[in-house]
């Protein structure tokens, strides 16, 4: 076993714990924070491929029918995995680098929920458990509704509680049907409950096995922000810290490709399955580019963008090839660094000018040139331009439809990734291009030099995913070979 796979959720958990116990110690909670957010983009990679088993009880074979148990909850660490764990790790360090570069009292609750979303995110890509993945999920939506309550924003408190309210209802469905393959296979390994559904132990057609689907199915709709419930999910985006909604991206991301794996591993013999991934997805990339496109609120404006790219993934997760789920991983992975840039430049432009309004700005390039520049890459990205890596994915999402036999959800991605660029571009002319108002006082406001070093260090792993794929999508593509 590798010793260092359970670290991944142990130290950001007991970091987490230690500096809510100790945070009034401002000095020894800023050093400790840096020092174990630096150490989460490093364990990833230091750790060999392989199954970790908690208690050290390996998997045990029933000689009378040839199958194989895994009585103890197992952590699966592929190249899949170290790839995201490593990027939300890297953008955990980012994003905690900011928050202690700006403010020079640190809030210890703030930092135990930002440790605590990266733990419970990093549990759950890596488990094979489906009731160890909900235990984590209840944590990382408890961790999320926290960020936004603690941000500075106005009326961050109503929608956190409103993003609270959704999720006890969303929660309990997914947990009754995981109670409902408990009781159809007596087992909540994932492998185990994958095999006795494959190998015909139990009547995939039966209702129960059905009717858990669709209650799994509308718990991943709510982690994932998905229709019906883009609006409050774009909405928690736009209440909290820049920062935070970077962070709160990822985790998003993260736990939609999580329980979305589960479900292909479990139900992706069932036709209904995969029409259901990709009716929703198209939902997604309409509502998201549509509602972006009369929205004021550049945050707003984002986060529903945000929710479009998800339909991206689930399109390619939806298609059911080695090909598409490539190209739909690689988006996830995508979509985790963009949306981040996104996020973190336009909340410079909060710093510097105190408002949202994109009525009220203009002639910002003139005054922040790096960050007006490294926005304008960051949103190509987005919209799908050559040669960075948004269109790369996109690219492959687009073969990926064509291959499939369906040329009209090709047509729907080309043209929400134009209608995407357009929000984009007339949002960056209103912003930075126009002129600027008289009322608009931009003396003496600068951007923190922290935002513009993050900026630019995602900037430059976009570029390099941009001009070789390869790098991510071959290992992708090897983990995804494994699964069908």
């Amino acid at each position: 076993m590798n010793e260092l796979i359970p670290l991944m959720v142990i130290v950001p958990l007991m970091a987490a714990l230690l500096i809510s116990a100790f945070s009034k110690f401002n000095r020894i909670t800023k050093i400790f924070a840096f020092v174990v957010a630096l150490c989460l983009p490093l364990i990833p990679i230091l750790s060999n491929y392989g199954l970790h088993y908690f208690g050290g009880y390996e998997p045990m074979l029933d000689n009378v029918t040839g199958v194989m148990f895994h009585p103890a909850i197992t952590y699966s660490f592929t190249f899949l995995q170290q790839v995201f764990i490593g990027a939300v790790g890297l953008l955990t360090f980012l994003v905690i680098f900011i928050y202690l570069t700006k403010y020079k009292e640190v809030s210890g609750p703030y930092l135990f929920l930002l440790f605590l979303g990266t733990a419970a995110v990093t549990a759950m890509i890596l488990t094979d458990d489906i009731f160890h993945m909900f235990v984590f999920f209840e944590i990382l939506a408890l961790a999320q509704v926290g960020i936004v309550a603690a941000s500075s924003i106005d009326y961050s408190y109503e929608m956190a509680l409103k993003y609270m309210i959704l999720g006890s209802i969303g929660s309990p469905m997914m947990l009754l049907g995981i109670g409902f393959l408990l009781a159809l296979t007596g087992s909540v390994n994932i492998t185990d409950i994958a095999s006795a559904v494959h190998m015909g132990l139990i009547d995939a057609t039966s209702p129960v096995f059905l009717l858990s689907l669709a209650l799994i199915f509308f718990g991943w709709l709510y982690a994932s922000g998905l229709p019906p419930f883009h609006t409050i999910k774009s909405g928690i985006y736009s209440k909290a810290e820049p920062h935070g909604a970077a962070l709160l991206q990822s985790f998003t991301v993260m736990a939609m490709i999580s329980i979305v794996l589960i479900m292909f591993r479990i139900y992706s013999s069932l036709p209904i399955f995969e029409v259901l991934i990709v009716f929703f997805s198209i939902l997604a990339m309409i509502l998201g580019v549509s509602l972006a496109l009369t929205q004021t609120d550049f945050r707003r404006m984002i986060g529903f963008l945000a929710v479009g790219e998800l339909g991206f993934i689930g399109l390619g997760i939806g298609l059911g090839t080695n090909f598409s789920l490539t190209a739909g991983l690689f988006q996830a992975l995508n979509e985790i660094l963009i949306t981040a840039l996104l996020f973190i430049g336009f909340g410079a432009i909060v710093n510097a000018t105190n408002e949202v309004d994109t009525r009220k700005l203009g002639g910002l390039l003139a005054y922040h040139p790096k960050v007006s520049i490294m926005l304008l890459i960051g949103g190509l990205a987005m919209a799908g331009v050559p040669p960075l890596n948004g269109f790369q994915s996109k690219l492959m999402l687009v073969q990926a439809s064509l291959s499939c036999g369906f040329p009209e959800l090709s047509i729907l991605a080309i043209m929400v990734s134009i209608a995407t660029f357009v929000v984009f571009v007339k949002t960056y002319y209103t912003i930075f291009l126009k002129p600027k108002p008289n009322d608009l006082e931009l003396e003496n406001r600068d951007v923190p030099r922290s935002m513009v070093l993050v900026m630019g260090i995602l900037l430059i792993i976009i570029v390099i995913l941009g001009i070789f794929p390869d790098m991510v999508t071959n290992g992708i593509s090897s983990f995804v070979g494994g699964i069908l």
